[in-house]
This record gives C-alpha cells, structure tokens and sequence, in this order.
C-alpha cells in the first residue's frame, strides 16, 4: 500500500509539472492570471458550496434510509450529482455571456434559463421517484 501511496504522488506530481509546462508554453502571460482566477473559483465553489451541498443531502438521505428503498436513495443520489456537475459545467457559459462576447455566435443561447428547466426536471425525478418510493413502501406494510 505505502508503494502505490508513493507511486501515486510521484505520478500527480509529474501530471501537475507537465500541465504547468503546458501552461507556460502555450497561454500567454497576460492570460495566465485570468486562468488562474478561474482555477481558483472552481476549486472554491467546488470545496465551499458544491461538496458540502452533496454531503448535506447524503446526510439527509442516510437519515431516511430506513424508510426509503435502496433503488429510490441511488436515483436521488445520482441526481444530486449530475444536477451538481451540469451545473458547475453551465455557470462558466452564463458569466461569458453576462459578460459580452465579441461573436453573438459564440454563446447564441440563455444558458441560465435552459439550466434552470434541466434542474427543474431534475427536480421533478426526484420528486416522483420519492412519492413511487413511499407509496410501494406504504403498500408493502399495509399487505404485509
């Protein structure tokens, strides 16, 4: 285990050189702040907002685990997920275009509006996988 531990670091570390060769090589200077601006909000949206969010809903759906099927916690979690990462995906393409493009081309859609009507029929899922959920289960106690 230690050696794969080792093996690992050694391999992170030589994937990090090379993006950073990469970086210095082929962006130029005056971008290289702007990039790293946008590294760095990633990394906080994802550590301050995003992960706690999923830790939160994993908590909730732990805690009503025992009421709820295995099959109805898997849907909720995986929408949780993927609701999580189109999100992180789509808010970049909202700011460029709160932004202005110079080519109307570029990002020729309302990007917040088509993730809010993903996101809401994500929400509905969950909702009627929860109501299946509660309903089987009710229906199995009251037979059984």
């Amino acid at each position: 285990m230690k050696v794969a531990r080792i093996v690992l670091v050694v391999v992170g570390v030589l994937v990090i050189a090379f993006g950073a060769y990469v970086m210095v090589t082929t962006v130029r200077p005056n971008r290289i702040w702007g990039l790293a601006t946008w590294l760095l909000g990633a990394v906080i949206l994802h550590d301050a907002i995003l992960s706690p969010f999923v830790v939160a809903v994993g908590l909730l759906l732990r805690r009503t685990g025992r009421t709820l099927q295995v099959w109805a916690l898997v849907v909720v979690q995986a929408v949780v997920v993927l609701g999580s990462v189109l999100a992180l995906v789509v808010l970049p393409e909202i700011a460029a275009k709160a932004h202005g493009t110079k080519n109307d081309t570029v990002l020729p859609f309302d990007y917040g509006l088509r993730l809010l009507v993903v996101e809401g029929v994500l929400v509905l899922v969950v909702v009627a996988v929860l109501v299946v959920a509660l309903r089987r289960r009710r229906t199995a106690t009251s037979t059984g």
